[in-house]
């Protein structure tokens, strides 16, 4: 699978989103993410703009359902989504009904195992559970709660690898990765990049001359263009 960057636009304005996904699409920017903040502060209409104006544009809107499960995910895609997300954490008759949805209303389905005791199985029940791509994801609050208690946060780099190989479909990294980090997941066998907005370069290695962020996100979507096929699934035997 090539590579691909995604935008996640974690930004509770809806003009602004808008804004900063104009810009990342100019950069070469792959999928826009419809961010949590923005779905609950927005609604779906924030689903449906994103749809208007970027209407040849994946979208993920990453509501990060727990019930309701087909009823969410239809919701979703008729607003114009063409990815979901459900939560491992979730009861599996709930996964179970977002793939049903998933696959009636032709939306891709993409596990999350944020909160997971254990990662690495939370991710295998979603792949087994028919979810078409795996989140390995980190949470914000778990980071921070963990440093202020001056202990080493966990990285989603620290099971990344282990979390490639237990499942067959594509995975992506979310939750403190710095910039380089982000870059390097395909490394790890994770083909898709995620990337948050408001989009701060917090690293030289992709700051332009210029100190133009567009310039910079255009620097960091051409290095993760230029890996190799990352391969998923069966090719990985191969």
């Amino acid at each position: 699978m090539k590579p691909i960057v995604q935008i996640s636009l974690d930004i509770i304005d809806l003009d602004e989103a808008i804004s900063h996904a104009r810009m990342a699409l100019r950069a070469g920017v792959d999928w826009l993410e419809a961010g949590t903040p923005l779905i609950l502060a927005e609604g779906m209409r924030a689903v449906r703009t994103l749809r208007e104006q970027f209407p040849e544009i994946p979208i993920v809107a990453d509501l990060k359902t727990m019930d309701g499960g087909y009823l969410e995910a239809e919701v979703m895609a008729k607003a114009g989504a063409t990815h979901v997300v459900v939560m491992a954490r979730a009861h599996e008759e709930t996964i179970k009904e977002v793939v049903k949805a998933g696959a009636d209303f032709g939306v891709g389905v993409m596990g999350d195992n944020l909160g997971c005791e254990d990662m690495v199985e939370g991710a295998r029940k979603l792949a087994e559970l028919g979810c078409g791509y795996v989140v390995h994801h980190v949470g914000y609050d778990e980071r921070r709660g963990i440093a202020a208690r001056n202990e080493i946060a966990p990285n989603p780099l620290d099971q990344l690898r282990a979390v490639v190989d237990a499942v067959e479909v594509p995975v992506q990294a979310v939750g403190g990765l710095s910039i380089e980090q982000a870059v390097q997941t395909p490394e790890y066998g994770a083909p898709l990049v995620v990337l948050g907005a408001p989009l701060a370069i917090d690293a030289d290695s992709f700051r332009a001359a210029d100190g133009n962020v567009e310039s910079s996100l255009r620097i960091i979507c051409e290095k993760v263009h230029a890996y190799d096929d990352v391969p998923v699934g069966r090719e990985k035997q191969q």
